[in-house]
C-alpha cells in the first residue's frame, strides 16, 4: 500500500473526496490516500508542501501559481473546480462601512500574506481603480474563526471568503456583505509535489481518475443538496444556488488560463516575472 497524503479547505467544494476515501475507493489501487483539512488555506498549504508535510493540495489557483513561480517545487496536474469561486467582501455587522467603495483605504483581514484572502484584495481593488499602494492595508487574523471574532473587535476593516461558506454567519448577524468579486478563472486545481510526480506518476494518476468519475456524477446525486445542507450547516436554498453555479473539472489548466493568470498577478505586482507553462503545468 502506497502512503499519501492531501491537503484541502473543509469545504462543500471538496465533499466528492470524502466520498471517495470513505468508501476506500483508493485501496482498491493500492493507495491509502490520507486528507488534512487546511482552515488556513491556501498560504497554509504551500507552506505544507514546501515542507513535504502533504504530496497534494485542492489549492486557489492563484495562490499556487504565485508560490510555485516564487520557488514552490510542485505543479499543477487538473482543475478540480472550473468555475469561478465567488469571493464575498464581509464586515462586521456593526462596522460603519456600507459598500465596497467605503472600504478604500482600509485594512483588509486576510488569513495570511499568499493567502487567496490576500490576493483577490488585490484583484478587488484593481476591479474598483483603487490605488495599489496606498489604498490597500493588511490584517493578518489566520483563518475564517479568527476573522468571526476578530472583525466585530476592529481588527481589519473587511474580508474575503468564498459566500456560501460565508452565507451562514451573514445570516447570523455577525458578518454584512457588501459585494461580491469572482475569480476570473477556474478557482481550485489539484497541486502535486515534483519529487512525487517524478517517482511515481501512476499513482498520481490512478486516484486522479477516482476523484474525476466522482466529480463527474456528484451533481446528479439523489439528495446531494439536502445532504450538503445538512453536513455544512447551510440553507437548502443556498447550497441549491451554489450547486447550479459549481461545475467540476477533469482536465487540466490550460495555457490561456494560466497566462490570464500569471499577467493578472504580474500586473498586481505580486510575481515578478512569468514563466513558462512547463514550470506550471504537468501533464499526467
Amino acid at each position: 500500500m502506497k502512503n499519501f497524503k492531501i491537503g484541502g479547505v473543509p469545504e462543500h467544494f471538496n465533499y466528492p473526496w470524502y466520498l471517495t476515501l470513505k468508501d476506500k475507493q483508493y485501496h482498491k489501487q493500492e493507495i491509502d490516500l490520507r486528507w488534512i483539512d487546511f482552515y488556513g488555506g491556501t498560504g497554509q498549504m504551500n507552506k505544507a508542501l514546501r515542507n513535504k508535510e502533504i504530496d497534494m493540495a485542492v489549492i486557489l489557483t492563484e495562490g499556487i501559481v504565485r508560490d510555485i513561480i516564487k520557488g514552490n517545487e510542485a505543479k499543477i496536474v487538473q482543475v478540480f473546480v472550473k468555475s469561478p469561486l465567488i469571493w464575498g467582501i464581509h464586515v462586521a455587522e456593526n462596522s460603519k462601512y456600507q459598500t465596497v467603495s467605503d472600504l478604500k483605504g482600509t485594512k483588509a483581514a486576510i488569513s495570511r500574506f499568499g493567502s487567496g484572502s490576500h490576493l483577490m484584495a488585490f484583484i478587488n481593488a484593481k476591479n474598483h481603480h483603487w490605488d495599489l499602494e496606498t489604498d490597500l492595508k493588511f490584517k493578518v487574523i489566520d483563518d475564517l474563526e479568527g476573522a468571526l471574532k476578530g472583525l466585530p473587535e476592529g481588527k481589519g476593516d473587511y474580508f474575503m471568503w468564498e459566500k456560501f461558506t460565508t452565507k451562514p454567519y451573514v445570516d447570523q448577524g455577525i458578518f454584512r456583505r457588501v459585494g461580491n468579486c469572482p475569480t476570473p478563472w477556474p478557482c481550485f486545481v489539484i497541486a502535486v509535489r515534483n519529487d512525487i510526480l517524478e517517482n511515481d506518476p501512476q499513482s498520481i494518476k490512478a486516484i486522479l481518475d477516482i476523484i474525476n468519475t466522482e466529480t463527474e456524477k456528484f451533481k446528479s446525486f439523489p439528495g446531494i443538496d439536502a445532504l450538503l445542507s445538512k453536513r455544512y450547516q447551510q440553507k437548502l436554498e443556498d447550497v441549491q444556488e451554489w450547486l447550479s453555479l459549481t461545475e467540476w473539472s477533469q482536465q487540466n489548466l490550460t495555457e490561456i488560463e494560466l497566462n490570464e493568470v500569471q499577467n493578472q498577478l504580474f500586473d498586481l505586482k505580486l510575481i515578478n516575472k512569468k514563466v513558462p507553462s512547463e514550470k506550471i503545468i504537468a501533464k499526467i
